[in-house]
């Protein structure tokens, strides 16, 4: 049977639907007759009736119109009175007709069948009922209807073990999901730590019991009949799980008015609680500000810097420790009325108005009352400060200042006493003199420190200060000491000057020795150094320049002896003013060290050198001049035997690139080369010999000869190998000929190409020129080819192609074209009329070890003619051809 159509609000499932099959189960109808007949009557006896038979009592549609009355809070139509068949059917079709105003769409269900007392019909028509108004609004998080019960009883005993509920028949079998959902609610009722899951008789009665007791929920279901049945009715739970829904979510909507109600309660009173503690702060604030204002106008002023930094210091206190926590108060009094005002505002409660005095304004009033005494105790205290200050500055500056001065004026008289003058020298003089200024210059200076000193204790007496007496005696003191200092300078002054007058003279002539000594000194130390000087000289030219230099240096002597003589008596005068005035000299003369016995000893050494270097420059040239004859002996030698080795060189080159005569007659004369140039070693021998004699003279250059002994030994050693290198050339060059049958004639051709292509005529092809001669012979070149070739005639890789490698190549050309046709042939041969060579063939007719030689190397035949075994044969020809070559 449906229940409702698709179009219509879906409140429960397909498999909800009542299914008049399951009535045939007698177990489950009679679950359903006692659960449906006991839902009824706990809605009819608000209307003080009740049912005793659900399929005959609601047979004449009266008492089934009064429970739609009850159920859904709405009139319906008036019934019909009479007993008629007739007027049972129009009562029962209003009903009908309510339910279906509900958008609950009856298919099936007629009113005569309900009147004919049909049980199915009728149990289907209360289930719909049910459905409707007591499951249908059940919503719990976006679910609704049957989801929405069993997701709530799903939510409700998720904290209690042994209880899973999963759907409205075999979970609640053992009775603990009743019981879970009245404990988790009213705790009070059941004691659900002593239920045990293996009694399930004893947790349904209790479950019931208690709900019918205490929660007005009457017993529709039977414990014995959910435990003898294996499935029970799922409609008959539903419909009791639904009531503990309503009674509990009753419950709940009382209790959320009761929550509403303290909620508002709480409210109140916490705005009384704002309203007193705002009193409170406000009266501690203004209390706190009345205390603070007289102690912050209070002028009175200290005489000690002492006191008034004590008044500063309790004055930062203040800023730092008592007013910043009144600040803090001060706005949380603000934060505290600010919100007070909102929530009064936001419960419709009239504005708070506090007590007089204590406003928001008069606080603030009051509070810049409190700056503005703070403001002027600070300025009154910063400017106390700054006077007592002034004094103590000009106290401690005084002080200072005299401390400064008497201690420069320490040691002064004493010095200006002293009579260190009369034993000193000019310079000596000239220092004190200069000290002496110094210090003048440093006593005016002073004078102003003096006038600031006087000044101060002026200022000191006029602002009397405590301690001016004692400042007036050292002010006094200092002033007597500094005219005293005025007359010791001027009479130290006068003396120093008629000294230095006295001293003048001799300086002067001091000075004059210095000047002259030094420079005569330098020229004696010069020449004491030269004439001591070692020298080294490698020709006669050099030794002719050094002799040059001396005699030109002994030519002034006179005149240098005539300045000596000029200097010593300058010091002679010196000596006759010291004894003629009695002056006191002391030390030695200050503007040199030299004095007349040292210019005396180096004078007489010069003396002595300069004839021992006469014999050592007379020695020196002596040698230089046995040298110049080993030089021209060896270049004599060497200027012969260079130029001979460069001409053989040159001429075997000639003999072996020019093509005249046979191999035989070119080796021939290679050989008379050879002979002549082993028997030329005599001539080498005695070159060595005279280079042995060179070298024990120290001889390092030679301006007669290009040539070293370096050069003409790597010659002599280039042309020996030259030649030999030649011979074994023409020697080869024949065994190829001769083992490759080459002509005489292609002998000279393949001369001729290679001399042609050597542009550079060094006896050697480079790889281009290499390249441009086999394309003149015809070859066909790629990179590929050509690097192979060039593998071959140059496997050292040295970039350039003997003659002997250009004909190995080319009798290899001519070997490889013989060597193909060959292999075709043997191929015929083995292969018979066949395109290709099997491998028992080669095993056949091949030793053994160069058959699977050959076949390791042979690639399969891959023609359409090929059978198992067969070999290609250009693999075949390529390994015989290998094989060849080994």
């Amino acid at each position: 049977m449906e229940l409702y159509d698709e179009d219509d609000t879906i409140y429960m499932q397909q498999e909800d639907d009542w299914d008049r099959d399951l009535l045939l189960d007698p177990a489950w109808e009679k679950q359903q007759r006692k659960t449906f007949t006991a839902w009824c009557n706990s809605h009819l006896r608000k209307a003080g009736t009740q049912i005793e038979n659900i399929e005959e009592d609601f047979r004449d549609g009266l008492k089934l119109m009064l429970l739609l009355e009850v159920i859904s809070g709405e009139r319906l139509a008036k019934p019909e009175r009479g007993k008629m068949r007739v007027h049972k059917i129009s009562n029962v079709n209003k009903a009908l007709d309510f339910i279906a105003s509900k958008g609950v769409k009856l298919v099936s269900i007629g009113a005569e069948e309900i009147v004919d007392g049909n049980a199915k019909m009728t149990l289907g028509m209360i289930w719909t009922i049910i459905l409707r108004f007591a499951i249908q609004d059940i919503s719990v998080e976006e679910t609704s209807a049957k989801e929405g019960l069993l997701l709530w009883c799903q939510r409700k005993t998720a904290p209690y073990k042994n209880v899973n509920i999963q759907n409205f028949h075999i979970s609640w079998k053992d009775g603990l999901g009743f019981c879970a959902l009245i404990h988790r609610h009213r705790p009070e009722l059941i004691d659900y730590g002593k239920l045990r899951k293996d009694d399930p008789m004893t947790n349904l009665n209790t479950a019931f019991d208690v709900a019918e007791k205490y929660l007005d929920i009457p017993k529709m279901l039977d414990a014995e009949d959910i435990i003898s049945t294996l499935r029970p009715d799922e409609k008959a739970v539903m419909t009791y799980v639904s009531c503990y829904y309503h009674a509990f979510s009753g419950k709940q909507k009382a209790e959320t008015a009761a929550n509403r109600i303290c909620k508002v309660l709480a409210v109140n009173q916490e705005n009384e609680q704002l309203m007193e503690d705002y009193e409170k702060l406000a009266s501690d604030l203004l209390e706190w500000i009345r205390r603070t204002i007289p102690w912050l106008e209070n002028r009175a002023p200290e005489n000690t810097m002492q006191a008034m930094q004590q008044k500063l210091e309790d004055f930062r206190d203040y800023r730092r420790q008592h007013k910043p926590p009144k600040v803090q108060e001060k706005c949380q009094l603000e934060i505290n009325f600010n919100t007070l005002q909102t929530k009064l505002r936001l419960s419709n409660r009239p504005a708070f108005m506090p007590s007089e005095g204590k406003m928001v304004s008069d606080i603030s009033n009051a509070w810049g009352s409190l700056e503005g005494a703070e403001k002027g105790y600070e300025e009154w205290l910063l400017n106390e400060i700054r006077r007592l200050e002034r004094l103590d500055h000009l106290a401690e500056k005084f002080r200072q200042k005299a401390a400064i001065h008497e201690a420069w004026t320490e040691g002064k008289e004493e010095m200006l006493q002293h009579k260190d003058y009369e034993s000193a020298s000019l310079s000596e003089i000239k220092a004190l003199l200069k000290k002496h200024e110094a210090f003048e210059s440093d006593l005016a200076a002073h004078q102003d420190r003096v006038e600031q000193i006087a000044a101060i204790a002026q200022e000191l007496n006029e602002l009397d200060y405590y301690d001016s007496p004692s400042v007036n005696a050292r002010c006094q003191r200092i002033c007597d000491q500094w005219d005293a200092l005025g007359a010791l300078t001027q009479k130290r002054s006068e003396a120093l000057q008629r000294t230095e007058k006295l001293l003048e003279t001799i300086d002067q002539l001091y000075l004059e020795f210095a000047k002259r000594a030094a420079p005569f000194n330098n020229w004696m130390e010069g020449a004491m150094e030269d004439l001591q000087d070692s020298f080294i000289v490698h020709t006669i030219e050099e030794i002719q320049g050094l002799s040059t230099a001396h005699e030109q240096f002994k030519a002034t002597l006179p005149e240098a002896d005539k300045e000596r003589q000029a200097i010593l008596g300058i010091q002679n005068e010196i000596t006759k003013i010291v004894q003629t005035y009695h002056v006191n000299i002391a030390g030695t003369n200050p503007y040199t060290t030299i004095n007349p016995q040292e210019i005396n000893a180096k004078w007489d050494k010069v003396r002595q050198l300069v004839p021992q270097r006469d014999q050592a420059l007379m020695e020196e040239h002596a040698r230089q001049q046995n040298n110049e004859r080993l030089r021209k002996q060896f270049a004599g030698q060497a200027n012969v035997i260079g130029p001979w080795i460069q001409t053989k060189m040159e001429e075997i080159g000639r003999i072996s690139i020019e093509m005249h005569g046979t191999l035989e007659d070119q080796l021939t004369h290679l050989r008379q080369y050879e002979k002549s140039i082993v028997n030329y070693k005599p001539k080498i021998d005695q070159l060595e010999g005279d280079h042995q004699l060179i070298q024990e003279a120290l001889i390092f250059d030679n301006k007669h000869t290009n040539y070293t002994m370096e050069h003409i030994r790597v010659g002599w050693e280039q042309l020996l190998t030259t030649i030999a290198r030649t011979i074994n050339e023409i020697e080869n060059q024949i065994l190829t000929r001769d083992a490759k049958g080459i002509s005489q004639e292609q002998m000279n051709e393949f001369r001729a190409s290679f001399n042609h292509f050597d542009r550079k005529r060094t006896g050697l092809m480079d790889a281009e020129d290499f390249r441009a001669c086999l394309i003149s012979m015809g070859y066909n070149l790629g990179e590929a080819e050509f690097s192979r070739i060039m593998s071959i005639v140059d496997p050292n890789r040295m970039g350039v192609i003997t003659f002997q490698a250009f004909i190995d190549f080319m009798s290899r050309e001519t070997a490889d074209t013989d060597t193909a046709d060959q292999v075709m042939a043997s191929f015929k041969v083995l292969a018979g009329d066949k395109n290709y060579i099997l491998a028992d063939e080669l095993r056949r007719e091949l030793p053994p070890d160069q058959a699977e030689y050959c076949i390791a190397r042979m690639a399969p035949y891959t023609g359409p003619d090929a059978v198992p075994g067969a070999l290609d044969y250009m693999s075949f020809s390529t390994a015989l051809y290998g094989e060849s070559d080994l």
